[in-house]
């Protein structure tokens, strides 16, 4: 046996990832690569998105080491389940992105362009004062979620919150806005 083999036997390879070891990295990608293809190509069949999901899911398990507990599971099921949640994750996230169709061309008249583009200011301002009224917290997380697309995982991942902090900012900030933005729209109706 290998001294290489002898140490990556008596420590698991996700420790050794979690301190830093470069060699395990490498030995965590030649064990576990198939699983995590396998798992991937189950939900996807486009070779450049199986790709990229795979790279996400093995960043996620450097990132992710150091919670390993081999007292909970093995590294195979650990790294497997980080591999399943992308991929939901990834899944939702396509889920909600609505189809873009082409807009078929037609000729707008002067005068209703310059009132579409003054209801849309008038909106974005609104939207704008909304948003203004929010904590930072519950701005930040609601821009990366509704904006970029971001998962509550992803958002937890990239701020340091707890997902539950992540979904209870959003959901509270939600609510604010919303009530803004009725406050105004009966403000407006009013008037």
């Amino acid at each position: 046996m290998s001294p290489l083999e002898t140490k990556s036997q008596s420590e698991a390879l996700l420790t050794r990832i979690a301190r830093g070891d470069a060699e395990a990295v490498a030995e965590c990608l030649e064990r576990h690569a198939g699983i995590v293809w396998s798992i991937v190509s189950r939900a996807w069949k486009d070779y450049s998105t199986i790709e990229d999901l795979v790279q996400e899911i093995f960043i996620d398990v450097w990132k992710s080491a150091s919670r390993f507990d081999p007292a909970k599971s093995s590294e195979a099921t650990f790294i497997g389940t980080i591999a399943r949640r992308r991929v939901i994750d990834r899944q939702r996230q396509m889920g909600r992105r609505p189809t873009l169709e082409p807009i078929e061309d037609h000729d707008v008249g002067a005068e209703d362009q310059g009132l579409s583009q003054v209801d849309i200011g008038d909106d974005s301002t609104i939207v704008r004062e909304a948003l203004a009224e929010l904590k930072p917290e519950q701005r930040q997380v609601i821009m990366m979620s509704v904006v970029d697309g971001l998962t509550h995982f992803d958002i937890a991942t990239a701020t340091g919150l707890p997902v539950g902090t992540v979904k209870s900012h959003i959901r509270r900030g939600l609510s604010k806005a919303a009530d803004h933005l009725r406050s105004k729209q009966g403000g407006s109706s009013e008037a």
